[in-house]
Order: C-alpha cells, then structure tokens, then sequence
C-alpha cells in the first residue's frame, strides 16, 4: 500500500464519481479505475460499488474512508511540522540566566520568543551562576546560556552582548544612601553581600578586583548564590553590595542602587551555546537574541577573569 491510493480512494469516496475523481488528481480516468481496482485486490475487500449509472461506498468503504482521512491527514500534518522544524518554528528550547539577567532579560526574552515562535516549547531556568550554565550546556539540559564571562571551554561559543558597570546596593537607611553616587573606598569597612567565590561567580572577582583597586579586601563577606536574596539582605541592613547595574530591575523595599564614583570596572553578558550544533531552531533564536541583545562580539582571549 502506497500513499497515493489512500489519496485515490479519498478522492474517489467523496465525488463518488470516478471522472470528477479523476480531474481532481489530474489524473486520466482509466488509470485511476485502474488503481482502485488494484487497490481492493490487495486490500482483498470490496471498497466501491459500480454501476453505469454511480458509485457507492459500501459498509467497508465507508469504515475505510474514515481511517484514511485521518491518516492523509496525519501525514500532512507530519509534513508541515517537518518544514517548520526546518525553518526552526518548532522544538523544544531550554535557556539559562544569570542572576542579574534573570531580572532584566527573562521577562522580555520570553515574551519576544513565545510571540514569534508560539510553537516552541520552551523552558527558562533563571539565577544561574555560569559555571553551573557551562555545566548544562555540555550535558544538553541547557541550548543556551545567558551568563558572565569568559567560558573557557572549546566546545561552546561564547558572544559577547552587553558590558555594564557595577553599581552600589546598599540599605535604605545607610548614610551613603542619600549621595547620588557612592565611592567604593567608602565601602572599605562595611560588611560584604557577595556572590560566590572560589572561581563560582565572575562577579564576585570583578568585585574584588575593584576593591583591590581602590586599596581595600572586604573582611567581613557573607556569599550568596542568588541575587533576590543577596538584595533582600542589603534591604534588612545585613550589608553592602557591588553589583552589576541591571541588579536594579530587582525592586526590593529597603534596598537603594546608587552609581559608582570614580570606578570605571565592568562586567560582560554573554550569550554562550553549543559550537556547531545545526539545530535550526537554535540557530533562529540566537539570531533573534542577536537582534534584541546586540552582538555578536568575541570574548576576550586572555585569562583574566575581568
């Protein structure tokens, strides 16, 4: 049994008239009357009843009719789904945020993709520190990363899309909370709210780094891994932070963001994926990230940890 009898028969079941049949499949009558006929004698059951006058399904037609109308239907359901997976409209597409970026980008890195690709099924996993993103995309949990470079690792390509620079958080109630900007050296003798350390988070280097910079180490550090309670300690008055601007998206009550004076350091945004992988569906989305994030630039090539 081929495709093309099941299209024959459907054709010739409902105009029940094989010549109206026949122009409908552009096709010549005999050799449709033919392939019909042929058809039964495999099947070895009597599909049509003829007469000079019409044609009529009989009991087993019309069983048969239902059954291959769902089944052309089927495959030209499969054919479609196959073309837009092609084209990358369809699949399954899992993307990891950093902390920061979980509050400025995942709101509207969701709502552009479910809007141009609603037949995505897609699976957002915010507040991830980069080693844990490099980690899923090697094993496939993740297709993307949003995160902090650099990513040392030949089989990811990482692209650099934005660079901001860190910014004080501080409680409400602090003294430095009513200056419009914040000198770091100030901050030399309160305690820390850091992301992790120990080569964890590339923030928390950039951090120390500034604060090397301007003649002090924080002593007393309190480490946390995400940032909505990293902010929800500053708001309680546990301590200071440095952090990258779009930390200020995050709005909690008892928390101020206030720039840095004087301290020109920055942190990069990178979009970081599998090098290669020809899924079509990828390839589309990081264009579309490309297109809302902007990039793409390389990641710097040397082993500081900026």
């Amino acid at each position: 049994m081929e495709l093309r009898h099941l299209r024959y028969f459907v054709a010739v079941a409902e105009e029940l008239h094989f010549g109206r049949a026949a122009e409908r499949l552009h096709m010549a009558q005999p050799p449709l009357s033919h392939q019909i006929r042929q058809f039964e004698e495999e099947l070895g059951v009597t599909l049509l009843h003829r007469s000079t006058r019409k044609v009529e399904l009989t009991v087993a037609g019309a069983v048969y009719l239902e059954r291959a109308r769902s089944i052309l239907q089927a495959v030209d359901a499969a054919n479609r789904d196959a073309t837009r997976a092609a084209a990358g409209e369809i699949g399954e597409l899992s993307i990891g945020f950093t902390g920061s970026a979980t509050y400025e980008l995942l709101p509207g890195v969701t709502r552009i993709l479910r809007a141009e690709l609603p037949r995505v099924s897609l699976t957002v996993k915010g507040e991830m520190l980069t080693p844990a993103q490099v980690d899923g995309l090697r094993d496939g949990t993740l297709d993307i990363g949003l995160l902090r470079p650099p990513v040392h690792d030949p089989e990811l390509t990482v692209h650099i899309v934005r660079t901001e620079p860190l910014i004080a958080a501080l409680p409400e109630a602090h003294p430095l909370a009513r200056n419009d900007a914040v000198r770091l050296a100030d901050l030399r003798d309160e305690p820390f709210i850091t992301y992790p350390s120990h080569f964890r988070s590339v923030v928390h280097d950039a951090v120390l780094d500034a604060c090397r910079e301007v003649g002090f180490r924080p002593r007393d550090v309190t480490e946390v891994s995400e940032t909505s309670t990293l902010v929800t300690f500053i708001a309680a008055g546990l301590g200071v932070a440095v952090v990258p601007a779009s930390v200020r998206r995050l709005e909690i009550p008892g928390a101020v963001y206030r720039p840095l004076a004087a301290t020109t350091r920055e942190v990069e945004l990178a979009l970081a994926f599998r090098a290669g992988d020809p899924d079509p569906l990828l390839q589309r989305v990081i264009a579309r990230l490309h297109r809302f994030l902007g990039g793409p630039r390389p990641q710097r090539t040397r082993g500081d940890r900026h």
